[in-house]
């Protein structure tokens, strides 16, 4: 039977950090379904950076559809979770049914991967106390302030958790995600 993977995004998820993951886990055999806080199309984003500038800049992405609302989430069907990047973290963490589906697969020790922004996520569900990650290097306060320790690399595993900085580290996250995920006993 095929594993089953629980992707998390939303409106202004970076659209590399959410095709790229959406596509190779399908292309690997897992089933993937998106979640999103509300069952709609929602808007990714496309994240780059100018010479002249000293952050990122945004334009428009791929639409991509939700195939369930947090709401609609039963973690216990899943195998691995794996949380986008980009803006949509910022709102994905403030959505009770997404922190409690993060919860679960920590507190089940099941695989969770996610990059970027992804983390915040993980710092309001209170997963991040004592583990090592790597994010977006602007996220390296909180993820210290969090108790976690800040790793800057293109993939970080601690125990069932795979982490990456942002969309050029999508190879190295998705190759330890998805042995993690063949590798689960669950």
């Amino acid at each position: 039977m095929s594993k089953k993977v629980l992707l998390l995004a939303g409106d202004a998820a970076e659209a590399l950090e959410t095709m790229y993951p959406l596509q190779r886990l399908k292309e690997e055999g897992f089933t993937v379904h998106v979640a999103a806080p509300k069952k709609k199309v929602f808007q990714t984003v496309v994240h780059d950076f100018e010479p002249h500038m000293d952050t990122y800049t945004e334009k428009p992405g791929y639409r991509v559809s939700a195939d369930l609302a947090f709401s609609e989430v039963d973690p216990q069907t899943y195998d691995g979770l794996y949380i986008t990047g980009g803006r949509a973290p910022e709102w994905i963490r403030n959505e009770a049914g997404a922190l409690d589906i993060v919860r679960h697969f920590f507190e089940a020790e099941k695989p969770v991967g996610t990059l970027c922004h992804g983390p915040l996520v993980l710092i309001a569900a209170g997963v991040v106390k004592g583990r090592k990650l790597a994010a977006y290097w602007a996220l390296k306060p909180d993820v210290e302030v969090a108790g976690g320790t800040f790793v800057d690399q293109e993939v970080v595993v601690d125990g069932n958790l795979v982490t990456g900085r942002a969309w050029p580290d999508n190879p190295a996250i998705l190759r330890e995600f998805i042995h993690l995920l063949r590798t689960s006993p669950r």
